[in-house]
């Protein structure tokens, strides 16, 4: 059974942390620690397997550099680029729309 495309953009970034992370690796390469500290709410090991899923989804590089100790940094790919601009359509649209609580 094929889904429809909006079921499939929701398969892709259903999770509490995933469109955060996509927008905060939006400006620039970070490595786990700096996105850990601009989430703090989040534990390790959920933002390994957001990070991971976002990877596997190709909308996140990972580039381990083999140093001691081993330094990984992650990226936005260009189809991780290409979902930018909704994100910023959403804000948008919170901004327009939503009280903040």
């Amino acid at each position: 059974m094929e889904l429809c495309p909006v079921m499939q953009a929701q398969n892709i970034i259903a999770g509490k942390w995933k469109i955060v992370i996509l927008w905060n690796l939006s400006t620039q390469t970070k490595r786990f620690n700096e996105l850990q500290r601009l989430l703090p709410n989040i534990s390790k090991g959920i933002l390994t397997r957001q990070l991971r899923e976002l990877e596997d989804d190709q909308l996140v590089h990972r580039e381990v550099y083999k140093e001691v100790p081993p330094k990984v940094e992650y990226s936005l790919t260009p189809l991780g680029q290409s979902f930018i601009p909704i994100i910023d359509n959403m804000g948008e649209w919170s901004k327009k729309h939503l009280k903040s609580k």
